[in-house]
């Protein structure tokens, strides 16, 4: 049965669990975060259109039973997905379960779209007459333009229906139709494609800011320095900082400090402040210098943490 439905959020951790068929770990250091949301699932299509008001960087895990293509709808600045700046009129291609990185780098929006991947090589092999085989690694295309801005023009018109007119969208026959104009699209893409972008080396890059992830998840409350991650991700300090430039535009240590500090961030705001104190969750999550902790945390958040822990935590949602 088609759905659709849209959300406006303030608050990112509220943005993180909307997000649809994928995981996000979102770094935003404001406190005037704005995001509107729009999805609709129709028969076999899924789509997902997002409006972010501020830069940031996020860590998306993607559902591994689908397959997924993203694209901006604004570029300027171009985002960077995965070490690489997307340009107008590129989409990106992900592997089942793909784990990568997104650069924002000023307020944007952009666009997903998610399918089976049986369904997707039936339709490939029907529209286009040969069998479509699905990259093992993500991959960045250029269609021709005018292909990429079909697709584009029908997500955009799709996910503006799902805002204004769900009830019409909700009709299985509409629903039916757009999603075959969508997936005829798509298709064309991927079928016939201009250009491809990234290598072997922002591959193996890719690769090492997976592993650093997956460090800094299973270590974070006890990582004090870069160099203790070095030789967990076994990559010398100097490759790993050339590739956080390369995927955050910032720096392991300033990258470690701001997860550690959404940690703390999260504790505080679910914790009891009858019964809680800004010390003791800070040194629970390895914040041993008081005085520097409650700094850096006012600089990222422009609060300061008892504030935070005083404050009851209300919805992030907007009407």
């Amino acid at each position: 049965m088609p759905g659709s439905g849209t959300s406006s959020f303030t608050d990112p951790d509220d943005y993180e669990a909307g997000l649809r068929w994928a995981q996000m770990n979102l770094l935003v250091t404001s406190r005037d975060f704005r995001a509107r949301m729009t999805w609709a699932e129709l028969h076999c299509v899924r789509l997902l259109r997002s409006q972010e008001d501020l830069p940031r960087i996020a860590y998306v895990s993607l559902e591994p039973a689908l397959v997924f293509v993203t694209f901006p709808t604004t570029v300027d600045p171009p985002p960077v997905w995965r070490g690489v700046e997307v340009q107008s009129g590129t989409i990106m291609f992900h592997s089942r379960g793909e784990r990568l990185h997104q650069w924002m780098r000023g307020p944007c929006v952009w666009s997903l779209m998610a399918l089976l991947p049986k369904d997707l090589q039936d339709y490939c092999r029907a529209l286009s007459g040969k069998p479509f085989f699905l990259p093992p690694a993500g991959e960045l295309l250029r269609p021709r333009p005018r292909d990429a801005a079909r697709l584009q023009r029908l997500h955009i018109q799709a996910c503006r229906l799902a805002e204004t007119k769900p009830n019409i969208l909700a009709h299985p026959q509409v629903a039916r139709a757009i999603e075959q104009g969508l997936i005829q699209a798509l298709v064309t893409c991927l079928t016939t494609i201009g250009g491809r972008s990234g290598g072997a080396a922002n591959r193996h890059h890719a690769q090492i800011m997976v592993r650093f992830e997956e460090a800094m998840a299973e270590n974070l409350n006890r990582l004090r320095r870069v160099s203790e991650i070095c030789e967990i991700i076994g990559v010398t300090d100097r490759t790993l900082q050339l590739c956080c430039a390369e995927f955050l535009g910032i720096s392991p240590s300033r990258y470690l400090l701001l997860r550690r500090l959404k940690q703390v961030r999260t504790a505080l705001r679910d914790a009891d402040p009858a019964t809680a104190s800004v010390a003791d969750l800070a040194k629970h999550h390895g914040f041993t210098e008081l005085g520097r902790f409650a700094a850096e945390y006012r600089s990222a958040y422009g609060e300061m943490p008892s504030t935070t822990l005083e404050r009851m935590r209300g919805s992030g949602f907007l009407p």
